[in-house]
């Protein structure tokens, strides 16, 4: 249950052919939607960027360049493609569906079972992009077919340092966090790895990451079930909803802090240490894993 970087994997022919010639020519020009970010540093919590359609094999170009002559925002701006199913809110994304030409060059470590499969997603970066540190509920791997990736990793255990909000940390800049804003942020312990063109990264479920494209670059990230189907909200395309029985537990939860408020302040304070005590018993680990 840690993350591990796999070399030497046989991919397939993608690490060779999916130049920006290759990808611009079997993909043509089938519009997606994109992120385009004026500033390298993305915030899905205050949206610093804006959505945007191009013609793949523009967007494959323009993605490549440093300086863009056509641009959205500026002429240094970034961009992201995170491939979505053809109805984005209910079809979950797979790279045999969305890009069936590409699917047949790349070829999927096989340490799943079939059926316990729920997407892979095509991505495609520009150079200098940072996307937010997150977490996921399912385990994947994140296959970099061609570029350099920085992947800053942090266990679940140290969730409580990481400011989050959702499955999101708060903390855009890891090599230079707002201590001031953000101060027990240095308890984290930061784990790192650089992917270069080939590499995969098994990313465990709940183990949050954040990434930084070195260089222009591919990648298809690959998630699956690791735990039972039934686990899983039904509903969720994206593969980031937590499982259902922590969606009701913290449902719960807030119900008794609501009720806790019907206590004067020192009475709530009380009650409340000992249900973080209760909690601490019950439902933490024991060992170091």
């Amino acid at each position: 249950r840690k993350p591990v970087v796999l070399k030497g994997m046989d991919l397939g022919a993608c690490t060779t052919k999916w130049t920006v010639d290759y990808l611009s020519q079997a993909e043509g020009s089938k519009e997606v939607k994109i992120h385009v970010s004026a500033v390298p540093q993305m915030d899905f919590l205050c949206k610093n960027f804006v959505y945007r359609t191009l013609p793949f094999d523009v967007f494959v170009r323009r993605a490549a360049e440093v300086k863009h002559k056509e641009y959205f925002l500026s002429e240094d701006e970034k961009y992201y493609l995170r491939s979505v199913g053809e109805d984005a809110r209910k079809d979950i994304a797979d790279i045999r569906k969305q890009f069936p030409i590409l699917a047949e060059d790349i070829r999927i470590p096989e340490y799943f079972e079939k059926e316990q499969f729920f997407s892979s997603i095509f991505r495609i970066s520009s150079a200098g992009l940072q996307l937010w540190t997150h977490y996921d509920v399912m385990d994947n791997f994140l296959i970099q077919v061609t570029g350099k990736k920085r992947v800053v990793l942090y266990s679940p255990r140290d969730a409580p340092y990481l400011y989050l909000s959702g499955t999101k940390s708060e903390v855009l800049d890891v090599d230079n966090p707002n201590l001031e804003k953000y101060p027990l942020f240095v308890k984290a312990k930061r784990y790192e790895c650089v992917l270069e063109a080939g590499d995969v990264l098994f990313i465990p479920a709940l183990w949050f990451h954040n990434v930084i494209s070195e260089e222009f670059g591919v990648a298809v990230n690959v998630f699956w079930k690791h735990l039972p189907a039934e686990s899983y909200d039904k509903c969720d395309t994206y593969g980031n909803k937590d499982p259902t029985a922590a969606s009701r537990a913290l449902q719960i939860l807030d119900r008794a802090l609501k009720t806790l408020e019907e206590l004067p302040e020192e009475y709530r304070d009380f009650y409340a240490r000992r249900m973080v005590l209760r909690i601490q018993e019950k439902a933490y680990r024991n060992d170091d894993g």
